[in-house]
């Protein structure tokens, strides 16, 4: 059986979560928000006035809206904006951009390489070698992935009005740990105030939040239980990810910019406005809270 049907049947809430993501487009923003929020969190959303992180994102999906926020979250066209402001040294190169699967000319591309879809999350089929690459199984995930729009499951703003292409990047591979190093920086007025880093991505992925200055925070629920105070070891390139976080995120109220180290060389992954959509389950309450204290409202909008 299906494992979401396999969990909706034992939980009442996420059964209503998927009917909710069903019918999406009938419902209005707001109340889409507060019933997404409250099938989650088990409790109303507070949008007069919001406290915490995730209650304060769904305010800005709402009231902060910027048609410059689309080419900031558009995976391809993110990255010409990244490359204007901090140089394409930065910049994982493109090999290609396509409207379709069919549309790929996998001759013109290297033995590994990178498909992506520039308008989601989750859709990437990465090609380590040609000679195994399911490209059925890529053409399946990529062409029902163009097809989705994660405006409606999601009232993130910026991603109504992308259009769906597939994007081919080079593959990138650190030569240490055999993936990519993965540096996730919370941003308040072109302020970062903390990173997550994401790790054994292979595996089951382990996430670890510390301050700017690599004090360990305790902010996820699960990390957070070890008793190390030191988990992983200071990146040689933390001052080059802040600064580029700072650059990026300037005139911007709230943002997470990825970054990655690879090889002792930092490269931009992209722009996210609503990290985990304003659903994260796994902080803890005191990371609600305080991230929520960074957030200034009410904010203009267009």
């Amino acid at each position: 059986m299906n494992p979401k049907i396999t969990k909706a049947l034992k939980d009442p809430y996420y059964a209503c979560f998927l009917f909710l993501n069903k019918v999406g487009r009938f419902v209005c923003d707001e109340s889409f928000v507060k019933w997404k929020y409250f099938l989650t969190f088990h409790k109303k959303l507070n949008l007069k006035n919001p406290q915490t992180y995730n209650e304060k994102l769904q305010w800005l999906k709402l009231y902060d809206r910027h048609e410059e926020y689309t080419k900031l979250v558009d995976k391809y066209e993110a990255k010409k904006c990244a490359a204007s402001i901090i140089g394409d040294e930065y910049i994982i190169p493109t090999l290609g951009i396509y409207n379709s699967f069919d549309e790929i000319n996998f001759d013109e591309l290297p033995n590994r390489f990178v498909l992506k879809c520039t308008h989601d999350s989750g859709g990437v089929a990465i090609c380590r070698d040609k000679n195994t690459f399911d490209f059925k199984k890529a053409r399946k995930l990529l062409t029902r992935n163009l097809k989705r729009n994660k405006y409606w499951t999601s009232r993130e703003y910026p991603y109504k009005n992308i259009q769906p292409r597939i994007i081919a990047e080079e593959y990138m591979e650190d030569a240490g740990s055999k993936e990519l190093n993965d540096y996730k920086f919370y941003c308040f007025d072109g302020k970062p105030v903390c990173v997550l880093v994401c790790t054994d991505r292979g595996t089951k992925v382990k996430y670890y939040y510390f301050s700017p200055k690599w004090v360990f925070l305790r902010w996820d629920k699960e990390t957070g239980k070890i008793t190390d105070d030191t988990p992983l070891e200071k990146p040689k390139d933390l001052d080059v990810m802040l600064k580029i976080a700072s650059e990026l995120s300037k005139g911007l109220t709230e943002v997470r910019i990825d970054l990655y180290d690879i090889n002792n060389k930092v490269y931009f992954g992209e722009f996210t406005f609503f990290s985990n959509s304003g659903l994260d389950l796994d902080i803890t309450e005191e990371c609600d809270y305080k991230l929520g204290e960074y957030i200034r409202l009410p904010v203009s909008s267009k």
